[in-house]
């Protein structure tokens, strides 16, 4: 549960930390502003992917489906600058499949708290094995990090990819070459 009004104590004292005058005027309503953002850019601390993940629906095929381009915004854990991306998702079903929206909103609950990219990639992986009960998964997360274009070591355009595979996708070379073929010749 986020609390707001601990939020707003803690923006007011990094404004005064930089040296910034509380009462001036850009800046009221700057600490409620930041605590109405962190609600909903951390909505993901305490949600499960369960929820999500619970409603499936019987499919006799076993082939692949992939879900790719999934836009993403997170917060690095580390800095508390943001992270974001496009999230690839695929698995082989074992007689259930789950909504494609469902998958968009398993990269979100993740996403939407302090994170770094590789702990999430697995996290979204290992969440779709446990509830989805599929063949094989794979993950690959492609993200910018604005704390290394904005500070540190500036490199904007640099993009971080990170991959977990589970299942079929372990044993399977010729799967992941399809994976890599189908969201974009990464491979």
């Amino acid at each position: 549960m986020i609390d707001k009004k601990k939020i707003e104590e803690a923006v007011c004292l990094m404004l005064e930390g930089i040296g910034e005058d509380l009462d001036r005027e850009g800046l009221k309503d700057t600490p409620k502003r930041i605590a109405n953002m962190y609600e909903e850019i951390f909505s993901g601390m305490g949600q499960s992917a369960q929820k999500h993940l619970s409603k499936t629906f019987p499919s006799e095929g076993s082939d692949m489906v992939v879900e790719k381009d999934i836009v993403f915004y997170s917060m690095c854990e580390h800095h508390f600058m943001p992270f974001y991306g496009k999230a690839h998702i695929a698995y082989i079903p074992d007689g259930q499949v789950v909504g494609l929206s469902k998958l968009a909103r398993t990269v979100e609950v993740y996403a939407k708290r302090p994170q770094i990219q590789e702990q999430m990639t697995a996290q979204i992986a290992d969440s779709l094995m446990e509830h989805l009960k599929p063949k094989g998964v794979m993950v690959m997360i492609e993200a910018e990090h604005m704390c290394m274009t904005m500070r540190g070591v500036k490199k904007p355009g640099s993009r971080t990819v990170s991959v977990a595979k589970r299942g079929e996708f372990s044993e399977n070379d010729k799967l992941e070459t399809t994976f890599f073929h189908m969201v974009g010749n990464h491979g």
